[in-house]
């Protein structure tokens, strides 16, 4: 059954947001390059854009994607021989190869873990580690990835295309470190699976207020990081956190995919498996140190909603507290604003304004649409609904969401009594 052109890039792109990562991650195994591995699968990429209009979607878009990418590496190394027939060491044999890319992904279940470490190796700065594994696990654009480190688009497509480089010259191998090096590489593998998750829980971008297969990937790969490290609080920290926001997941969208914020969510619809695994990875985590590190402290303040059995249950107090210690351990602007709203629910709009009109300033916040949505909402609870409205009018320009953007129009239109 053939499909229309514009059908068949929505669902190449549907499919490349499931499917990129593990494809790159196999196809790294088989190839040893992540360049390389990248490259094939956008080939795969464009020969679907090429044939699925014609031919129709094939039944499994993803095992349509790696067969033609394993057929492209053959035909790498099967050239690459033939340019080098003189030289004695070739990398790898024709053969040899051949019998690799034959191997399916799944009887190497980690492969998506040993490429979160390749990409996250120490010859990397950190920003490009990051840049690059959200890059080739969470199959985020370029533009996605500078949006959530809130700088140009430019700067993340020369981390990304650095990194990679720099990996292919040192030679960094395909696998889990081990000991003293596990620990050492840990926190920016951290960084890196939560910032998957969360543009899976909000997106930065598109049409779906959600994208729950990135928030399971993350959860996976978070879980399977605390089987490495047992004995690291911050590891429990996160998949604590990631799993109190999940639990969520129902409740966060209308049946017409419309953003619910977290006030007005029915908490019946909260998954309690979630948030009672959620709590145990969060008593263990206290349970390992004293110290609360930056993951562990979140995970605290998703705990004190779980906990919540309605909105007005809500030990706010308590979260205003733990973002001022969420401050000190990892200051940024963006804990600063989040610490601005516990303080609204806590003490009132009043309170709370002072502190976010002080973040306007900040650089790093201009173009984050966050600050005008908590802005606007804060001058709407005190009267100055003219500036709310303006406020909410500058957020939904600023959002690249397109559902977000569609309910910061309407707060903009319900402030002037539309």
């Amino acid at each position: 059954m053939t499909v229309t052109v514009t059908e068949a890039h929505r669902t190449v792109d549907a499919v490349w947001r499931i499917e990129s990562a593990k494809l790159i991650a196999a196809l790294t195994r088989m190839v040893r390059d992540v360049g390389l591995a990248e490259e094939l699968a956008q080939d795969a990429l464009v020969a679907a854009l090429e044939q699925w209009p014609s031919s129709g979607v094939p039944p499994n878009p993803g095992a349509w994607l790696m067969t033609i990418a394993k057929r492209r590496a053959i035909d790498h190394f099967r050239h690459l021989k033939m340019a080098e027939r003189k030289h004695e060491e070739i990398g790898l044999d024709l053969e040899t190869t051949q019998q690799a890319i034959e191997v399916e992904p799944d009887e190497v279940p980690d492969d998506l873990l040993r490429l979160i470490f390749t990409a996250c190796h120490p010859v990397l700065k950190t920003e490009a580690r990051v840049a690059l594994t959200l890059r080739l696990l969470g199959g985020l654009t370029t533009d996605e990835i500078a949006r959530a480190f809130l700088v140009p688009e430019s700067t993340v497509a020369q981390r990304i295309v650095r990194a990679k480089r720099t990996l292919a010259q040192k030679k960094v191998p395909f696998e889990v470190p081990a000991g003293p090096e596990l620990a050492e590489r840990l926190g920016s593998v951290l960084e890196v699976v939560y910032l998957i998750f969360n543009e899976g829980y909000s997106a930065t971008a598109g049409d779906d207020w959600m994208r729950p297969q990135l928030c399971a990937d993350a959860m996976r790969l978070g879980r399977i990081l605390a089987g490495l490290a047992p004995r690291e609080p911050e590891v429990f920290g996160l998949v604590a956190l990631m799993e109190l926001q999940a639990s969520r997941a129902r409740a966060r969208v209308t049946p017409d995919g419309e953003p619910i914020l977290l006030l007005d969510q029915n908490r019946a619809k909260w998954d309690r498996l979630l948030i009672g695994h959620g709590l145990a990875a969060l008593e263990r985590a206290e349970s390992l140190s004293p110290v609360r590190g930056p993951y562990v402290l979140q995970a605290a303040i998703a705990a004190c909603h779980a906990r919540a059995g309605a909105p007005e249950d809500t030990d706010w107090e308590r979260i205003a507290a733990l973002y001022g210690k969420l401050a000190e351990v990892a200051p940024s602007p963006v804990v600063e604003l989040n610490r601005a709203v516990a303080v609204s629910m806590a003490s009132g709009p009043e309170a709370a304004l002072p502190l976010v009109d002080e973040l306007t300033a900040s650089p790093v916040l201009a173009r984050y649409h966050l600050l005008p949505t908590v802005r606007g909402d804060l001058l709407a609870k005190v009267g100055r609904l003219a500036e709310a409205r303006a406020e909410f009018e500058r957020a939904a320009s600023l959002t690249r969401n397109a559902r977000e953007r569609d309910v910061l129009l309407a707060r903009a239109k319900a402030t002037a009594g539309e």
